[in-house]
């Protein structure tokens, strides 16, 4: 997108650091916006120095609004892994990521079985669904989760949870800044796809029914013209 500022911005003096905040508009949409939070120094005139303190929306692209309203109860921490990955904090990013999921693996499960029951996955599998989001721990209720996820919700014909949990097993105190962040990076990915595959299963389902609704309203009518006939 291309955007313009029409902030006339601040009288600078040279020598003299000077706060601004400028605003950049969208020139497609004129709705969308971006401000930045300057430090700036006038040193000649053809010369000044500048220090970005930040900008709001925050740096990156856009976060689905799916895989926010999936760990909405940890929205901001999921946020705060995010700024940390935008910004190379491996650490903290995978640290951040690593408490959502923790937090929130049994909010994980209920919307698998939300999935399971929509599309009418087996009952056995229900049942092992139902029990591993019955136990204290997500290292626990792994092993229940493995093989009873829909083939819907797989994400390269493996089970999210599975890939999540596996990641989150690394111990942080053993891994470098580069390996944290090559790890958080991996954990939003999966979240996000995973927050996807949900979305769209029940999308399908929802399209599924509604078709073969349609098609037996027509063919009933159809029938009940053919008697009337």
């Amino acid at each position: 997108m291309f955007f313009k500022c029409n902030d006339k911005g601040a009288e600078l003096v040279k020598d003299k650091w000077v706060f601004i905040f400028l605003t950049y508009w969208c020139r497609n949409c004129g709705k969308y916006s971006k401000m930045f939070s300057l430090a700036v120094r006038h040193i000649d005139e053809k010369l000044c120095e500048v220090y970005k303190f930040g900008e709001l929306p925050h740096f990156g692209p856009p976060i689905p609004a799916r895989v926010l309203r999936l760990i909405q109860p940890d929205r901001e921490l999921f946020l705060s892994g995010r700024r940390c990955e935008n910004q190379g904090l491996g650490i903290g990013a995978f640290t951040y990521y690593r408490r959502v999921v923790e937090n929130q693996w049994t909010r994980l499960v209920d919307e698998i079985i939300r999935v399971g029951k929509a599309i009418g996955a087996p009952e056995p599998s229900i049942i092992a669904l139902e029990a591993s989001r019955d136990e204290k721990q997500f290292s626990k209720a792994v092993k229940g989760l493995k093989d009873a996820i829909p083939a819907a919700l797989l994400i390269n014909g493996y089970n999210p949870l599975v890939l999540l949990h596996g990641a989150l097993s690394k111990g942080v105190h053993n891994l470098s800044d580069e390996e944290c962040l090559a790890l958080a990076t991996s954990i939003r990915v999966v979240l996000v796809e995973f927050a996807e595959k949900l979305g769209q299963a029940l999308k399908d389902e929802k399209e599924l029914s509604e078709s073969i609704t349609r098609l037996l309203q027509a063919q009933a009518g159809k029938a009940e013209k053919n008697k009337e006939g």
